[in-house]
């Protein structure tokens, strides 16, 4: 299961949000159109997946451990309806509609989760540095946790996450009831108080306010937005989008592609995902890889996707080209781009020892783009 850590700026903050179970992140009011790190935020949230692990960064200690828990038949909705609407709303009018209400930055507080203690939220928090050195080899997003309000990690690093917790904790597990280590939580209550407003369908996640508030006819002028569009329409498993993708059971974006380096530096591919062996998870089968182009790709897009393909064959699937599957999303393709990747998107490699095979990799594929009518991303295999 995915991991999620949000970064808060008090301990008060930690208490409310542990005591009645519900998370939301704290944006800055749209003027008129979503920015960058506001679709961002949104496509964080559609992906989310009940059992899904949090944990919380404050002051440089990391506090968990909680787990993500539908009510109904989902963890994560709209704080008010229309909260997709990229427009300052007035707290007093929306007040009576806000699930989570925290005073007048509320309204903008636009999304939201649930989730429970699992097994528990631990008050003695892990400075960063014991995280890290706990297991270096695992810890991949922490490293660029940097300007963002919450990050999103796969498996292997949410369970580095929650070994080193439960180590630095286990005085508290041994008596759970009477320790004063761990944070009391009434998220049973809370959860059953907000139940009946969460089954109104205007409280669901939607993406296509966040798509209409940047289109121009069926072009979006926002290439996050088109991450975010993708990444909903694959965790809501729209038919359309699975039939061009594939069906994954891990989805982020953003996702670290190089060496260590300064973050605003470090290279980052637009869609990341792996899919399990059915029935023997977390056996990984396949990993998808994406970039994405507003508008016409260009030869050289061929050759920055290639890149963060050998870079997944290298870190996820120690040199094994077939795991991939890569696409690169654009809304328009020349003659050019279109002979270029049939020259170069291929790789020859040899897996296995007694025997040995040499094989070819050439599973790119470039996929045209365009925003329907109903304000969802459709998709056409070009090549």
């Amino acid at each position: 299961m995915a991991g999620y850590i949000f970064n808060l700026d008090s301990i008060e903050s930690l208490e409310l949000y542990i005591s009645c179970g519900i998370y939301a992140t704290k944006l800055s009011a749209p003027v008129g159109i979503w920015k960058k790190h506001h679709e961002a935020t949104f496509a964080d949230y559609a992906t989310m997946k009940q059992q899904d692990n949090i944990y919380f960064f404050i002051d440089r200690k990391i506090y968990g451990i909680g787990e993500l828990v539908n009510i109904e038949s989902d963890c994560k909705f709209s704080n008010f309806p229309e909260a997709g609407c990229a427009r300052a709303f007035d707290y007093t009018d929306m007040k009576d509609a806000l699930v989570w209400d925290e005073g007048g930055f509320s309204v903008n507080q636009r999304w939201l989760c649930c989730f429970k203690p699992s097994p528990f939220f631990f008050s003695t928090g892990v400075d960063m540095d014991d995280i890290l050195s706990s297991n270096p080899s695992a810890f991949r997003m922490l490293r660029a946790f940097w300007k963002v309000s919450f990050l999103k990690f796969d498996d292997v690093e949410n369970q580095a996450f929650k070994d080193v917790l439960l180590k630095y904790n286990q005085h508290a597990l041994s008596a759970p009831q009477e320790s004063i280590n761990i944070f009391k939580s009434d998220y049973e209550g809370f959860h059953k108080a907000i139940v009946e407003r969460l089954r109104t369908p205007s409280y669901s996640l939607d993406v296509r306010t966040i798509l209409g508030s940047c289109a121009e006819d069926d072009y979006l002028k926002h290439e996050m937005a088109i991450e975010a569009g993708i990444l909903y329409q694959l965790s809501y498993e729209d038919q359309r989008t699975l039939e061009t993708f594939g069906r994954w059971d891990y989805l982020s974006h953003q996702v670290v592609a190089s060496p260590f380096k300064p973050i605003d530096y470090m290279d980052k591919m637009d869609l990341f995902g792996y899919a399990y062996i059915k029935g023997f998870e977390p056996t990984r089968s396949k990993y998808l890889v994406g970039e994405i182009k507003k508008a016409a790709a260009l030869p050289q897009d061929i050759e920055q996707l290639l890149k963060y393909v050998d870079w997944v064959k290298d870190e996820y699937a120690y040199g094994d080209y077939d795991m991939i599957h890569a696409f690169l999303v654009a809304y328009d393709f020349d003659a050019s781009t279109i002979v270029h990747k049939n020259e170069v998107a291929k790789r020859r490699y040899t897996i296995g020892r007694r025997p040995a095979k040499t094989l070819q990799w050439d599973n790119l594929k470039l996929i045209k783009y365009c925003l329907n009518s109903n304000k969802i991303i459709d998709f056409e295999t070009i090549s």
